[in-house]
């Protein structure tokens, strides 16, 4: 704090007036101390009326917290029947053991083109263990197209909301989607169609629609520099650069991988995945710096572009 300017010579004072000020002195310096006494307070603490986000789930993130294969969460699941759903053809559900930190945010995660949930099961516990309910699911045949399993992926997200035995776990405001190859086309159709999502992240998509200005939900698209089933330039590419500019987008490719990369464990798929997730369906901005300064090309990232920093 600068000291506030004096004069040089002292100013000609009554007795009485002079005594009122000099015994003033000693008061306003106490005011003053308190006054910045109060204003470090505000600076450590946030403040008094700067609420703490509700939605922060877990321990503050590290490197190894976000690569780790297991978060700080205990794990459990269930299997949900296709014969006891309608919309889509069952899975298993993820979630939290925790149920002293109030609701969780939720994914869905849509396997690709003739894969069932197992090619993606890896994903389930993994994301779970970070403070996610996490909805690996079947459709209704592996044959299904993009829109089918964008359907699908909402109607499974209605029934983790409404009808699951976990039901109560989710907060149905804070949801998000994922997919593999036409699953990852699916997450984009998902997007397209609801946009209160929270998060989208397509894992080598693949959709013969190339053109999604439509989606407000902050996506992350995540391609392969080997992809030849869905090569990066007539998919992941022409996909984000489709994307609003406006929007909280960013545009992964993963370096010496390419299109079933996604069905196996992948640290790289895994950071980025929780961080997204964790920074738009949590609105955790503790994980903003994974995400933003921009990672740059490295021996698992070929390439990464995005608008930093986020603004949701």
């Amino acid at each position: 704090m600068q000291a506030t300017p004096q004069s040089s010579g002292p100013a000609p004072e009554n007795g009485p007036a002079r005594h009122r000020r000099r015994s003033r002195g000693p008061i306003l310096g106490l005011l003053a101390s308190a006054a910045a006494l109060a204003g470090l307070a505000t600076m450590l603490t946030g403040g008094a009326d700067a609420a703490e986000n509700p939605y922060e789930r877990g321990p503050a993130p590290t490197e190894a917290s976000v690569t780790a294969t297991r978060g700080a969460y205990a794990v459990s699941e269930t299997r949900v029947s296709p014969f006891s759903v309608s919309g889509f053809g069952g899975g298993t559900i993820y979630y939290p053991n925790s149920t002293g930190e109030g609701t969780f945010g939720a994914v869905a995660i849509s396997p690709g083109y003739t894969a069932r949930q197992s090619s993606i099961a890896w994903l389930g516990p993994r994301l779970a263990s970070q403070g996610f309910v996490v909805f690996t699911i079947d459709t209704h045949t592996t044959s299904d197209q993009p829109a089918s399993r964008g359907d699908q992926l909402l109607a499974a997200l209605d029934y983790l909301t409404r009808t699951s035995s976990v039901r109560n776990r989710v907060d149905s405001t804070r949801l998000g989607v994922m997919g593999h190859s036409m699953g990852g086309g699916g997450a984009l159709e998902a997007a397209k169609d609801r946009p209160s999502l929270k998060a989208a992240i397509p894992l080598t998509g693949w959709n013969l629609d190339k053109n999604w200005p439509e989606i407000q939900t902050p996506t992350l698209i995540v391609g392969a520099d080997g992809d030849t089933v869905a090569p990066v330039r007539s998919h992941s590419e022409p996909f984000y650069e489709s994307l609003p500019s406006s929007l909280d987008r960013a545009y992964l490719e993963l370096n010496n991988a390419n299109h079933v990369t996604p069905n196996m464990s992948n640290t790289t798929i895994a950071k980025y995945s929780i961080s997204w997730l964790k920074r738009f369906i949590d609105n955790d901005i503790r994980y903003e710096g994974f995400l933003c300064p921009l990672p740059r090309p490295s021996l698992s990232i070929a390439e990464y572009r995005g608008n930093c920093p986020h603004t949701a």
